[in-house]
């Protein structure tokens, strides 16, 4: 139970710093911190450092969670766990950091079918 625990709470950490990597330079561009003008190659850079500490909490919840290092999960749960996560963390993401973005009915729909997802990758 305590590797199942340890697993999510890394992969979700790990995510936040994803969600940020990929998609924080355009909130500091509307915010006026990073200019539309800045070159690609520096904002590239600025994504890789924050994916670095994403790795840092990615990497050893994988090792913890993969069943043949002792952990809980096959590589496939543990891949739709991230992804679901992911999706998780990016909505949140999306709707407290770009106002403009709204959630639709389709947008529940999906998060129903990703729900169902994680029920069917864990069944027996």
């Amino acid at each position: 139970m305590k590797n199942i625990i340890i697993t999510v709470i890394l992969l979700v950490i790990s995510n936040v710093f994803m969600t940020f990597a990929w998609y924080g330079h355009l909130k500091l561009q509307q915010m006026k911190i990073v200019s539309a003008n800045t070159p690609l190659y520096a904002v590239i850079l600025l994504s890789w450092g924050i994916a670095l500490v994403e790795y840092c909490f990615m990497i050893p919840a994988n090792r913890i969670g993969f069943r043949e290092n002792g952990g809980p999960f096959s590589l496939m749960q543990l891949k739709v766990i991230q992804e679901a996560a992911t999706l998780i963390i990016f909505t949140i993401f999306t709707v407290l950091f770009f106002k403009g973005e709204s959630l639709q009915w389709n947008h529940f729909a999906a998060f129903g079918c990703l729900i169902a997802a994680v029920w069917l990758v864990f069944l027996k």
